[in-house]
């Protein structure tokens, strides 16, 4: 146990015992623990493997090559359409973790032996992400805007992107590719 990491598990106000048991099946599979974005974070050789995190209904660990996992019993899951990589295994008890914990150290063992593979997930290409509308108005409009956001890395398009796409209606969508132009411009990323 890294003293570093105590830092997360004194500040939980829910999921206590809950955070105990998942951190100790954790670190019995052999993982270094580490406090990264401020949740424990467990890893194989500085290959990240695991976390925890809490939300109101559940806690989770979060396996970051989840979407190569095989996953015979069907308990990973895809957070939002947008995750990629990352696959989540969640709880909203101790006897769930408890229940599960066999399988909970099997899949471990399995996201430990892709890490060592060196195997990794084949992410979308950012040309791949669909355009929203307005954003190629936008280009049209303004072609140094058009090269301003081909030069930001892929990264930052792909957050443009899906910060572009999200909304339903149109105007929202056209009052963020506005308040984009500055930011993109100047090339920043959408959360620099």
């Amino acid at each position: 146990m890294n003293p570093k990491v105590d830092f997360f598990f004194n500040k939980a106000s829910n999921w206590q015992e809950e955070y105990d048991l998942l951190r100790t099946t954790i670190l019995d599979c052999g993982l270094t623990e580490e406090l990264k974005w401020g949740v424990p974070c467990y890893s194989y050789q500085n290959g990240k493997v695991v976390l925890i995190h809490g939300f109101k209904e559940y806690c989770a660990v979060l396996f970051f090559k989840g979407a190569l996992m095989q996953d015979p019993n069907g308990i990973l899951i895809q957070q939002t359409e947008n995750v990629q990589a990352a696959r989540q295994m969640r709880f909203a008890s101790a006897g769930e973790i408890s229940k599960l914990k066999r399988e909970l150290k099997a899949y471990i063992f399995e996201a430990i032996e892709l890490e060592k593979s060196g195997i990794k997930v084949e992410l979308k290409k950012t040309a791949e992400f669909e355009v929203a509308v307005e954003l190629q108005q936008k280009f049209d409009e303004m072609p140094e805007f058009k090269a301003a956001f081909e030069a930001l890395t892929p990264g930052r398009q792909r957050g443009y992107h899906l910060y572009f796409t999200a909304p339903k209606q149109a105007k929202t969508r056209i009052s963020r590719v506005e308040k984009s132009v500055a930011p993109i411009l100047n090339g920043k990323g959408l959360n620099d």
